[in-house]
């Protein structure tokens, strides 16, 4: 009798001489191997004749373009960049290589560089992957301010203009840990709508005076006029300090509804896609902590408004019960100011001086380095 094994080389040395036979030649062939196996004849042709699957089958679909040397480089930049989306990725790509090899820190082959160039937002999301991670929800810290409420909601001075530069959305960030109670560093966030500009500035006691004058640094480091500021019913916003400063220096200032977050949606996406995901959620709450976070803030400003694409709503209908946002192409906050008509030459001009002299590379390092500072302060 014969073994399995042996049955198996005898049906791989008869099966390609069966496969090319005549009728009659596989009808002695197949008597043949039926007497010697003992195989019933069905069994038999059903073997001789199925289709042998290869070891190693080649994948469907066409061969991969976007690999090896592009990839790595493709990696590289979407770290520089924050491990920001496709969509605000792809429109940076040429820039931001032009950027990196200005400053020798990237190095393409032009091969490499035509690849890159040409890659779709699809062919990004397949090459990175994706990279989810979990974060905490923090605390609230918002202390309703009720004395002058009926004042502020009236926009007495210019009005507000959503596609004109100067008009900013304010709010405080709590790094209070776990705990509301004591004091506790705070980082107080300012984003221009018109152009995504964004301002960060530490605060290390939570009342009117010391956000004022946040408010007034702030200003000055605009590069433009701000023309008018929205903040959400906090007592350190809604008090009669800087309600008289913005009726002195005719700022528009108004505030959002009660328990609408959607009133402020500018600055609570920058409170976690700037804020939380860089500084996190530890408790802050010295002098030194708060220095070294305006320390961090300083390189962000420019980190963030010349070297982070920003993606601006165009439309939104709602079509079958569902609503439908339209995007315009991803540019910097640098960029948008660049392409506004409301802002003068001379600012324009500064503002190319200084980002021909930035290295993206360099100012993310440095984040990175005083991030890592902070954590290993407050534990």
């Amino acid at each position: 009798m014969m073994s399995q094994r042996s049955k198996k080389e005898l049906v791989e040395t008869i099966q390609p001489r069966y496969k090319k036979a005549t009728k009659s030649e596989k009808q002695q062939i197949l008597n043949e191997f039926v007497a010697t196996t003992g195989y019933h004849r069905k069994y038999a042709i059903r073997i001789l004749t199925k289709w042998v699957r290869r070891k190693h089958p080649k994948k469907p679909g066409p061969k991969k373009i976007y690999q090896g040397e592009v990839v790595v480089v493709l990696k590289q930049i979407w770290e520089i960049c924050g491990r920001i989306c496709s969509k605000r990725l792809h429109p940076f790509l040429p820039e931001i290589a032009r950027v990196l090899e200005r400053n020798n820190e990237l190095q393409l082959s032009a091969e490499t560089k035509t690849l890159l160039l040409s890659i779709s937002r699809s062919s990004i999301d397949r090459c990175l992957g994706p990279a989810h991670r979990e974060h905490p929800h923090g605390l609230s810290t918002t202390k309703p301010g009720t004395l002058l409420k009926k004042s502020i909601p009236v926009r007495t001075y210019t009005p507000w203009d959503e596609e004109k530069p100067g008009f900013l959305e304010i709010d405080l960030v709590a790094h209070c840990g776990e705990t509301t109670e004591g004091q506790f560093v705070n980082t107080l966030t300012c984003v221009d709508i018109s152009t995504g500009w964004t301002e960060c500035l530490a605060v290390l006691t939570r009342n009117k005076q010391t956000v004022f004058e946040a408010i007034k640094t702030m200003r000055a480091r605009l590069p433009f006029a701000l023309l008018g500021i929205d903040s959400d019913n906090g007592s350190e916003f809604i008090n009669d300090l800087l309600f008289h400063y913005c009726q002195y220096q005719k700022i528009t200032f108004t505030r959002s509804r009660p328990y609408h977050k959607n009133d402020q949606a500018h600055v609570e996406q920058k409170n976690w896609s700037v804020v939380r995901r860089l500084i996190g959620y530890d408790r802050f709450e010295t002098e030194t902590e708060n220095n070294l976070l305006q320390s961090i803030y300083e390189d962000l400003r420019l980190y963030i408004n010349f070297f982070q694409p920003v993606l601006k709503l165009v439309s939104k209908e709602q079509v079958d019960k569902k609503i439908i946002k339209r995007y315009d192409t991803a540019a910097t906050p640098y960029q948008r100011v660049l392409a506004s008509k409301d802002i003068q030459l001379d600012v324009k001009a500064r503002l190319t001086n200084l980002y021909v002299q930035l290295n993206p590379v360099k100012l993310r390092t440095s984040i990175d380095q005083k991030v890592d500072l902070l954590w290993k302060i407050s534990r």
